[in-house]
């Protein structure tokens, strides 16, 4: 005979079956509940949905980040499979880096945990009404959450409601079309709202506000080019050429009303009142302010947590890759590991600080180009002279300034010759070159300042964020510009950059839209929306086609000056900045219009001979 049981860990209640016979059927384990024993206990079913959060993962702060995929940042170490998909190398056999916060199957592993949660939660069988409502949001919630991972990589998918059973006559189903996926999780979304409404929870939870917040960047998404079939097909043949577009976007139907739902659904999430960190301004804040704003916004601190609506938070107590973002992305100067470098592309789209483009042929600004630039660069990036921590005590000696080097420079030696020497940040660095940038950047955004939080072997805790308010603001801003709704777009536009210290955006119509889109750009870097933004407007071709471009600095001294320990001084140095795109031999980006969509495995689709394959694969 079969019992189901489950495991009981510290907050978890992990699934699964044990076949045996005999006496010891009636024999239950120490340390296992039996199945149904779990859905009459309120507190087993608060341990098995809280369980399922485990499918946030690590939220974006894997080693290997989606950043990486796109024109913000490079991988920085070789044979991770990462630059598979950036060199368009795809395919369903060999898909190369896939996360598992996407990945078909854990994400229906997850789905089929919610199912079982659900099904058990909507007629409760223990006596507290308030937890089983509560927990069937929650898991209704994550439900909504994991399809809508599924859709925004693959398109339309299997709706898959039930928990399946073992010894069915069927396992094998065919996708659902994109607009019946959307339905689906809208309805989730809606109902997790209403069961949740109310409710206060700990962070990291899924709350009301997550939920309307959820579903205002889903409709943003239906509303979208790329969703949009008679648009799409315009903008990539491969798309045209699709026998299932259904499963891709909406074949027909209103895009206006799309764009409706989609502002309505964001201005349900600003409606709310009690979220979002210095929106109220009417002009900008000064650019020191507007650094340490947007610094307070990304570390969840100073009261930027009023920004975070969802989250996935890290701990001491356990070891997790979230913890260790400092360690993975800071300078080799520092010991660490540089794993996902900012790109000059990125670098580029940062404006100056009275709202124009900045320019490489502007001779002022070629000269210093990390002056004056738009304050949010300076809490997203480390750039060549930034102030950062104390050096460790084995590299202060070469630094006693604490200043990133990530250029070449002349110094004066012991016998008054002039040589070159390699930035400490470097690849040719007298400390762990190996793990040296290859963009002439680092990663500065979500990493703790406290001095006291030595990335190199120490834990810190800034959260992931998973759902931020600032992002339904600028669905919104997004929504009212594809309606024409230029005044209230700019409105809500120019909020988040007077928080910035940046000044108001006055265009309108396409420009208006592209300046939105750069300021979304910006403003959302490292946070997992550019890769989506990019394919949803389809602008994917001439944004993650793209060469990654480095940069490369010199630092030649000034007639009659004498340096012996290198610093940052323009008093003493001239500084020469060369932008090349990146040695193909590392990594050589190709874009192919397959990729809006990630392919579906080739194990699931032998798995499932209903399953209709992206286009392209």
């Amino acid at each position: 005979m079969r019992k189901s049981i489950q495991k009981l860990g510290f907050v978890a209640v992990l699934a699964f079956m044990a076949s045996c016979n005999g006496d010891f059927v009636n024999k239950q384990p120490l340390g296992e509940v039996v199945l149904s024993g779990v859905w009459q206990d309120g507190p087993l079913a608060e341990a098995f949905v809280s369980e399922i959060y485990n499918g946030f993962g690590q939220g974006g702060f894997d080693e290997q980040m989606l950043a990486s995929l796109t024109d913000e940042a490079l991988f920085t170490h070789p044979g991770r499979g990462i630059n598979t998909f950036t060199e368009a190398r795809s395919n369903p056999a060999d898909i190369g880096w896939i996360n598992n916060t996407y990945e078909w199957g854990a994400m229906y592993s997850r789905i089929r945990a919610c199912n079982l949660a659900i099904e058990n939660l909507s007629t409760p069988q223990f006596s507290d009404a308030t937890l089983a409502t509560r927990l069937l949001g929650e898991a209704k919630f994550m439900r909504a959450y994991f399809y809508q991972q599924l859709t925004r990589y693959y398109g339309g998918v299997p709706i898959i409601d039930r928990a399946y059973k073992l010894g069915e006559a069927d396992y094998t189903v065919k996708r659902n079309t994109y607009e019946e996926c959307i339905t689906f999780i809208t309805k989730d979304l809606d109902d997790a709202a209403t069961a949740l409404k109310g409710k206060s929870l700990l962070p990291g939870r899924a709350t009301e506000a997550a939920a309307l917040a959820l579903k205002s960047r889903v409709l943003l998404y239906a509303a979208s080019d790329l969703h949009d079939i008679p648009t799409a097909k315009t903008k990539s043949t491969t798309i045209a050429g699709f026998s299932n577009p259904e499963v891709l976007g909406y074949t027909s139907g209103s895009r206006a009303d799309r764009w409706q739902k989609a502002k309505a659904a964001a201005k349900a999430v600003i409606s709310l009142g009690s979220y979002g960190y210095e929106l109220n301004l009417s002009a900008p804040v000064s650019k020191d302010q507007g650094t340490t704003n947007y610094i307070n916004v990304s570390t969840a601190k100073n009261g930027g947590e009023k920004d975070l609506i969802l989250g996935r938070y890290f701990t001491d107590l356990k070891d997790e890759a979230g913890a260790w973002v400092g360690r993975n992305n800071g300078p080799n100067g520092y010991h660490n590991w540089a794993g996902n470098t900012p790109l000059q592309n990125l670098v580029d789209d940062y404006e100056m600080m009275d709202g124009s483009k900045f320019d490489w042929s502007d001779a002022t600004k070629a000269t210093t180009p990390y002056q004056n630039r738009d304050p949010r660069f300076y809490g997203t990036i480390l750039y060549d002279g930034a102030p950062w921590k104390p050096r460790p005590s084995d590299v202060a000696g070469k630094d006693p300034n604490n200043q990133i080097q990530t250029g070449q420079y002349q110094v004066t030696n012991s016998s008054g010759a002039v040589v070159a020497v390699a930035g400490l940040d470097t690849r040719q660095s007298s400390v762990e070159d190996w793990n040296g940038s290859r963009t002439g950047y680092y990663m500065r955004k979500f990493i703790d300042p406290n001095p006291s939080i030595v990335d190199q072997n120490t834990r810190q805790q800034i959260p992931w964020p998973l759902i931020r308010y600032t992002e339904a603001v600028l669905n919104y801003v997004e929504a009212c510009i594809e309606l024409g709704e230029d005044a209230e777009a700019k409105t809500y536009l120019n909020k988040i950059r007077f928080r910035a210290g940046m000044p108001a955006i006055t265009e309108t119509g396409s420009a208006l839209r592209d300046r939105y889109r750069n300021e979304r750009r910006i403003e959302m870097a490292y946070e997992e929306q550019r890769y989506h933004d990019a394919r949803r407007w389809m602008i994917a071709p001439n944004t993650l086609g793209q060469q990654a471009r480095i940069v490369q600095i010199t630092g030649t001294l000034k007639s009659g000056k004498t340096v012996s320990l290198y610093k940052y001084d323009p008093n003493s140095y001239t500084y020469k900045y060369q932008v090349t795109n990146i040695d193909p031999g590392i990594e050589n980006r190709k874009w192919l219009d397959k990729m809006y969509f990630v392919p579906i495995n080739r194990d699931e689709m032998n798995r499932n001979n209903k399953l209709v394959q992206n286009p392209g694969y």
